[in-house]
């Protein structure tokens, strides 16, 4: 499986989880069979290119996002790409795979959204 995490830089499994996904710098994907780490810029309409996020990760086969939140169009949307969500990481990339493989992130479903993000207030405390 190919799970993407939301980050800042390129420090792979060393790199911390961004705090608003559609914002941040990069993702950092992990192969979780081959264990290879792959970090792509974030080239979506959040950060001046064309696209989702949620787009721009189908195209890179992703099947997992693992995230701090993020709002309820944003959960439709991946789920439209059958991409799972995963909400609850904070830290390191690395912390938050071995949360993952562990269960011990909540899968998302639109109840689960982050209010700020409807109202345009995209702080995370």
């Amino acid at each position: 499986m190919r799970i993407c995490f939301p980050t800042e830089g390129s420090a792979g499994l060393e790199e911390r989880i961004g705090e608003h996904f559609g914002r941040v710098s990069t993702y950092t994907i992990v192969d979780s069979e081959t264990e290879e780490v792959e970090v792509i810029p974030n080239n979506s309409t959040h950060k001046g290119g064309k696209g989702l996020p949620a787009d721009l990760l189908a195209q890179e086969d992703v099947d997992v996002m693992v995230c701090s939140g993020l709002g309820r169009k944003a959960i439709r949307l991946f789920e439209e790409h059958g991409i799972e969500v995963c909400i609850g990481a904070g830290g390191r990339v690395k912390e938050a795979l071995e949360e993952w493989r562990n269960d011990g992130l909540k899968s998302a479903s639109r109840s689960d959204a982050c209010n700020r993000h409807e109202f345009g207030d995209h702080g995370h405390s």
